[in-house]
């Protein structure tokens, strides 16, 4: 431990990360993630009594979701190259069940996988896939 405190420059020490996804319907997006996935909005965002963005929450995992102002042209993909890869000790078959009977399409059943996980993946309104893992028993 002496060792890591003297060591030039410091390694970074982040406490939590917050991905922030800009979406191309706030409102729909908040509700796939409220209604589908089973997040619950901690907090919303307004402008000019609008709903800009709203912070979600599930477990220790936070997540922002943006309204796009479509600068960048209102075609523009999203979730491209992008994944959410998200843990829990949760029942993944049970998982995925909940969320299909709440009307979301996994694009890949639960499965072991040779890592040492059983895991599935969603992929949200806008095209940004998530998987949901747990480790395998030992």
């Amino acid at each position: 431990m002496e060792e890591r405190r003297h060591r030039e420059p410091a390694t970074l020490r982040l406490r939590s990360l917050m991905p922030v996804l800009t979406v191309n319907d706030v409102e729909e997006s908040v509700a796939w993630y409220r209604d589908v996935l089973g997040f619950y909005v901690a907090q919303e965002m307004k402008l000019d009594g609008r709903l800009a963005g709203a912070s979600l929450r599930a477990g220790a995992v936070e997540i922002l979701l943006t309204q796009d102002d479509f600068v960048k042209g209102r075609d523009r993909r999203k979730g491209v190259g992008f994944r959410l890869y998200c843990t829990t000790a949760q029942d993944i078959d049970d998982l995925a069940d909940a969320i299909e009977s709440r009307g979301g399409v996994l694009s890949q059943r639960p499965k072991d996988q040779s890592w040492g996980v059983r895991d599935f993946a969603v992929t949200d309104p806008d095209g940004f896939q998530i998987s949901i893992s747990t480790a395998l028993p030992a």
